[in-house]
C-alpha cells in the first residue's frame, strides 16, 4: 500500500483553518461523505488500496465494531464542521468504499446510513434532487436480503467489482468471483430497487481483445445503465508489480490500452450509454455517479475511515466555480490566512490506531495540506477537463488558453466546443488527457 502524504499535523480536536469559512454567496457548496471500509477477504494481487484480510488485522480491530467507530467519527465531523461554520447542510451523497463494504453486516451498513441521516440530514427532493447512496460490493459478498436491507435503508446504488467476465483473467487479477453469478447480482439489486453500475478492469497481463470484448458485452447484457472502465495501473509494493519486475506476468503496451479503450467506447456507446467522464458511461445523466461527479467538480466532502481523504473549501468559490457552477471561472478567494482555497485531510491508515484514537476523543487526522489558490486551480483543471461537459474556458489562464488552438488543430479538443468557449476532449484527447492538461496549465 502506498505511504500516506507528508503534510502539516491535524489537531487533536480536529479543528479546521480558521480563514475556512461559510460561503459569502448563496447556494451553499454541495456536501458529501465517503465511508471507506477497509476489510477484504483476500488481498488481490494488483490491489494497493488501504485494505486488510482478517489474518493482517489479527484481533485489534473488529469488524463487529466498525460501524460504531465509524459513527464516533460522524460525530466527530458534525462539531469540525459546525464550529467552522458549515454545518446545516444537507448531504447531497453517501459513497461507502474499500475494500469489501458488503463483508459488514446489511444492517451495520444502514446503521452507518442512519447516522449520517441523523446527524446531518440527506438532500430531500422537494428541495431538489434527492440524496444518491451507493455501496460498492463484491459480486460474491451480497445477497438478494442484503440488497433488500441496503434499500430499505435508503442505499440507492451499487456498484459491483466484475472486473471482467473472462476466468483466466480473473484468475491474473486475484478476484475470486464465479463470473456467471454476475447476471444473477444484478437481477437480485434492480429487484431490491437499486440502480446497478458494473466496474471493468482492462489491460490484465494475458488479456486478448477478444477478452476484453467478451468482458463489456456481458456486462451490456444485463442492461446495467452504468459502467466504469479502467485501465489496470500496477502500482510498486503489490504483488503484481513483484510479478512484473520478476518477470512472471508482461504488461501490454499503450497501442493495446488504447485500443481497449476505443472498443469499449464503441460498444458502449452503441448500447445507449454516453461517456460522461474519461472512464465512465451512463444511459442518461439521471444514472451517471453524483457522488463522483462531486469530486471532479471540487464540492466539499468528509471522508469517513483509515485512511480516507477529505476536502473543504476555503471560500464561496471551490476550485475556480460557484457551487451549482453559476460562476464558472471565478477566482478563489484567498482567506484571512493568504493564498489559501482549501484544506485537505487524510486519517491514519491503519484500522486499530483509527478506532482507538476516535475512542480517545480525538481527530484519526494523520496530516493535511493546505491548498494555495494556484493549486486548487491545477486541480479544477486536471479534474474538469475529464468531463463530457468540459472545461468552461474563462477557468484557465491566458497561456492555457492560447494552447486550446493548437490542441484542437491536433485533434485532442473539440473545435466547435471550444468556439462555445469550452475545452472539451475529443476521444484521442481522452486517450491523451494527462497531456491535454499539461499543456492547458503549462
Amino acid at each position: 500500500m502506498p505511504a500516506l502524504p507528508v503534510g502539516e499535523p491535524v489537531p487533536d480536536d480536529g479543528a479546521l483553518p480558521d480563514w475556512v469559512r461559510p460561503p459569502a454567496v448563496e447556494p451553499a457548496r454541495p456536501f458529501g461523505v465517503y465511508v471507506h471500509v477497509p476489510f477484504c477477504s483476500v488481498r488481490c494481487g494488483y490491489c494497493d488500496f488501504n485494505t486488510y484480510t482478517a489474518s493482517e488485522l489479527g484481533g485489534g480491530a473488529s469488524q463487529a465494531a466498525y460501524a460504531t467507530t465509524a459513527l464516533r467519527e460522524v460525530a466527530l465531523a458534525a462539531r469540525v464542521l459546525d464550529d467552522a461554520g458549515l454545518g446545516g447542510r444537507r448531504v447531497d451523497t453517501v459513497f461507502v468504499g474499500g475494500g469489501t463494504p458488503t463483508m459488514l453486516p446489511a444492517a451495520d451498513l444502514a446503521r452507518v446510513l442512519d447516522g449520517i441521516r441523523d446527524t446531518w440530514g440527506l438532500a430531500d427532493p422537494s428541495t431538489g434532487a434527492a440524496a444518491e447512496v451507493t455501496t460498492e460490493a463484491n459480486p460474491d459478498s451480497v445477497t438478494p436480503e442484503s440488497l433488500r436491507v441496503l434499500a430499505d435503508a435508503g442505499f440507492t446504488r451499487v456498484s459491483f467489482g466484475m472486473q471482467s467476465a473472462v476466468p483466466h483473467v480473473l484468475a491474473t487479477l486475484e478476484r475470486t468471483h464465479d463470473p456467471r453469478r454476475i447476471p444473477d447480482v444484478v437481477a437480485w439489486a434492480r429487484d431490491a430497487g437499486l440502480d446497478v453500475s458494473l466496474d471493468l478492469i482492462y489491460g490484465t497481463p494475458g488479456e486478448s481483445l477478444d477478452d476484453w470484448r467478451r468482458s463489456v458485452e456481458t456486462a451490456l447484457a444485463t442492461g446495467v445503465d452504468h459502467v466504469s472502465a479502467y485501465a489496470l495501473v500496477v502500482e510498486p509494493g503489490t504483488k503484481m508489480h513483484a510479478q512484473v519486475r520478476r518477470g512472471i506476468l508482461t504488461l501490454p503496451d499503450e497501442d493495446d490500452q488504447a485500443a481497449k479503450y476505443e472498443l469499449a467506447d464503441d460498444l458502449l456507446t452503441a448500447a445507449g450509454l454516453q461517456w460522461y467522464e474519461v472512464s465512465n458511461w451512463a444511459r442518461g445523466r439521471e444514472h451517471a455517479c453524483r457522488h463522483n461527479l462531486a469530486y471532479w467538480r471540487g464540492h466539499d466532502w468528509w471522508g469517513i475511515g483509515p485512511g480516507a481523504h477529505s476536502y473543504v473549501a476555503g471560500g464561496a468559490v471551490a476550485g475556480g466555480a460557484v457551487a451549482g457552477g453559476s460562476v464558472a471561472g471565478a477566482a478563489a478567494p484567498a482567506g484571512r490566512d493568504g493564498d489559501h482555497a482549501g484544506v485537505r485531510w487524510w486519517n491514519v491508515k491503519h484500522p486499530r490506531r483509527y478506532a482507538a484514537l476516535l475512542e480517545d476523543g480525538r481527530s484519526p487526522g494523520a496530516g493535511r495540506e493546505l491548498l494555495t489558490r494556484g493549486e486548487a486551480h491545477l486541480e479544477r483543471v486536471m479534474l474538469g477537463v475529464r468531463l463530457s461537459e468540459g472545461l468552461d474556458l474563462a477557468v484557465l489562464d491566458a497561456a492555457g488558453r492560447r494552447a486550446v488552438a493548437g490542441l484542437v488543430a491536433r485533434g485532442l479538443l473539440d473545435g466547435t466546443a471550444a468556439v462555445r468557449g469550452r475545452a472539451v476532449l475529443t476521444r484521442r484527447g481522452r486517450l491523451l488527457a494527462d497531456a491535454v492538461v499539461r499543456e492547458l496549465t503549462a
